[in-house]
């Protein structure tokens, strides 16, 4: 099965899994999709992450645990995808998103790799928005 935006597919497979309070997900990976969820397991949304060889496939899989409090409440309230391959929308640093006023965070595709908001306004770096998480 061939997926037109990886990128959607991945947010879409977390999101659902928030919402059906699933404690892993798993889903194709690919080195865009590991430096996502090593920016969301830096900022605090997943619990883990790791990636696996998968028998008898050609590809490798990557797993996510998911986090919620101790009361089982979700720690991701939403997340977007805001860059798609119809309508690409990029950034200067200067006017990098702030998502719920500095609450949330979006993560970008720059030239230095991918990092949030907060790190390209820092370093004074625009490129690509890929999502905000919340």
């Amino acid at each position: 099965m061939n997926i037109t935006d990886p990128i959607a597919d991945m947010l879409t497979r977390i999101r659902n899994a928030n919402v059906a309070m699933h404690d892993n997900v798993s889903m194709p990976s690919s080195k865009l999709k590991e430096a996502v969820a090593k920016i969301l397991l830096r900022e605090g949304y997943i619990e883990e992450f790791n990636v696996s060889d998968v028998e008898g496939k050609p590809f490798k899989t990557l797993n996510i645990t998911m986090k919620y409090s101790p009361k089982r409440e979700r720690v991701i309230t939403g997340i977007k995808r805001v860059s798609k391959p119809g309508l690409r929308v990029y950034t200067p640093s200067s006017e990098a998103p702030r998502v719920l006023g500095g609450m949330g965070i979006a993560i970008l595709s720059t030239s230095k790799g991918v990092i949030t908001d907060r790190e390209a306004r820092a370093g004074r770096v625009g490129g690509e928005i890929l999502c905000e998480v919340w």
